[in-house]
């Protein structure tokens, strides 16, 4: 679990969180979901430690970031699984030594180990096909999967996802969110996604913050978000004509 308590962040005289308190738990998808410019992306990147708040304090099963020494942190980012938004394989390298790479970096295991665990992590994921490629050679689609193969393999007890279907068709997406929806829930991963894709909010959003101007306007599950009573969130959910239906029917069904 990580908690987020009162977190208050300021750039040049702007306050871009404002007193902000959430409660991100193990197992479940959390999303972090507003509007360009609302602050969801330094929120999360205040949680990764990138950037330090002013005051509040943000705690990984009871540890402060917030007063960590450098050894701490680093040993908290260990930790620490990264998906990013653009996959971020290295080109030079074929699909499993990309997964084995925070092996390599950080890990004391034998070789044979190594390839043993990214190995397995590409068999999670439906690329054990794909081991020799390299990224060039396989589609958007299964670059992600490899990105959530590395982004395992130190098997994080928190993980992190920066827009994970950004680029992705319809489909694909729904294939990665269930994919990484499955992995947290098989591994009691905190997991938290930082996204615009509302399909995504829909389908795996066990545990949603809603931001809005620096502020937690609300926080619920996908179920709960039909019928809020928080307009600012209304008003982003069902901006197109096609999640007002959504939002019609489910009122209409209940």
């Amino acid at each position: 679990m990580i908690e987020v308590q009162n977190a208050i962040k300021t750039f040049d005289g702007n306050q871009v969180l404002k007193n902000v308190s959430a409660i991100f738990e193990a197992g479940k998808t959390n999303l972090i979901i507003g509007q360009s410019g609302s602050g969801k992306t330094v929120l999360m990147k205040s949680i990764v430690g990138i950037h330090r708040i002013d005051s509040g304090h943000i705690l990984y099963d009871g540890r402060d970031i917030t007063i960590m020494k450098r050894k701490q942190l680093n040993q908290l980012r260990r930790e620490i699984g990264m998906l990013f938004q653009g996959s971020a394989l290295f080109d030079s390298m074929t699909v499993l030594e990309n997964v084995r790479f925070p092996l390599d970096m950080f890990s004391d295991e034998t070789e044979d180990e190594k390839d043993r665990r990214a190995r397995f992590c590409l068999e999670r994921v439906e690329l054990s096909h794909a081991v020799d490629l390299y990224p060039s050679e396989i589609s958007g689609g299964m670059q992600k999967r490899a990105a959530i193969a590395r982004a395992i393999v130190l098997n994080p007890k928190y993980l992190f996802c920066d827009e994970p279907n950004s680029g992705l068709d319809p489909k694909t997406s729904l294939l990665i969110d269930k994919l990484i929806q499955d992995i947290t829930h098989e591994f009691n991963i905190t997991t938290i996604i930082n996204t615009h894709d509302m399909n995504s909010v829909m389908e795996i959003g066990e545990n949603i913050i809603f931001i809005n101007k620096g502020e937690k306007a609300w926080q619920g599950n996908s179920n709960e978000i039909y019928n809020t009573g928080c307009q600012p969130l209304e008003d982003f959910i069902f901006a197109s004509e096609l999640f007002k239906k959504i939002k019609h029917v489910h009122s209409s069904n209940k």
